[in-house]
């Protein structure tokens, strides 16, 4: 029983003394002078020093303002009274000019952030087309360069005879082999394939891959030119053999071989004398 009760007076105390605090809290909360004090620090109004002066015969009687505002109080307290307007939510206050500055600094966060993606989009765009990857999605490639470029891979690597080079008989490909012709072929051959082959397979930006497909094309178009002129050269000379050996009024006795000036001479006197 006895520690019961106790227990009802440790809390009996426990509320009164809860109670007295929250009474001294509210009370000191509602001091005109923190009051007064926390106008100024916010926009309402800069004035209002509370305490105020009390006078009795021209003297100062208020003890508190006279410690806080008047001639006892510290010279940072009259300082602060007599200074300039100085708080930070006035329209021109240090509170609102950093307000202005965050907003200007969200602003200028939203424009980085907005160059930033478009960086970022722009290469991860750089990257698809960067890589060798997806050189057969690109859309010029597509359009023009893969119909341009497809008899380089059609072409053998390593042409045998007069069909796989596109010649017209195997005689023009005898002919060129003789002269080494075919050879130098084969090595201008071998160039454009592998030039061709580095445009398709490294990584590279997009501008330099198209750059060489371009070269690439002309030197194949060159290649297939002078192909032609060979082939239609050898042909030809082929043709005058063929006329020369058909027709063999045209041709020179195998054994024939020049003469002197003087047997000339005596030929052409043999050949007239009876004339004279």
């Amino acid at each position: 029983m006895k520690n019961l009760l106790k227990k009802i007076s440790l809390f009996q105390f426990l509320f009164i003394a809860i109670s007295l605090f929250g009474q001294l809290s509210v009370k000191r909360l509602n001091d005109p002078s923190i009051v007064a004090q926390h106008k100024r620090m916010v926009f309402q109004d800069w004035g209002d020093w509370r305490p105020y002066p009390k006078y009795f015969l021209g003297i100062q009687t208020n003890f508190a303002y006279a410690t806080v505002w008047g001639l006892w109080s510290p010279k940072t307290n009259r300082d602060y009274k007599n200074g300039e307007d100085i708080r930070p939510l006035k329209p021109t206050g240090v509170q609102n000019q950093r307000f202005a500055q965050l907003k200007f600094q969200e602003e200028e966060a939203k424009k980085i952030k907005a160059a930033s993606d478009t960086i970022h989009k722009r290469s991860v765009q750089d990257f698809a087309h960067w890589t060798s990857a997806t050189v057969d999605a690109d859309p010029l490639w597509l359009l023009y360069y893969k119909r341009m470029l497809k008899p380089i891979t059609e072409f053998p690597d390593t042409p045998q005879n007069f069909i796989e080079w596109r010649l017209k008989d195997q005689q023009t490909f005898e002919t060129l082999s003789t002269t080494g012709t075919i050879k130098r072929l084969q090595e201008e051959l071998d160039l454009i394939k592998e030039k061709y082959s580095m445009s398709r397979s490294m990584d590279m930006p997009r501008g330099k891959r198209f750059i060489m497909y371009h070269q690439t094309l002309i030197k194949w178009r060159k290649f297939v030119t002078e192909l032609r002129k060979h082939n239609n050269k050898t042909t030809l000379l082929t043709d005058y053999k063929n006329i020369l050996k058909n027709h063999s009024n045209y041709a020179l006795p195998p054994a024939w071989t020049p003469a002197s000036d003087q047997q000339i001479v005596h030929n052409m006197m043999n050949h007239y004398k009876h004339r004279f």
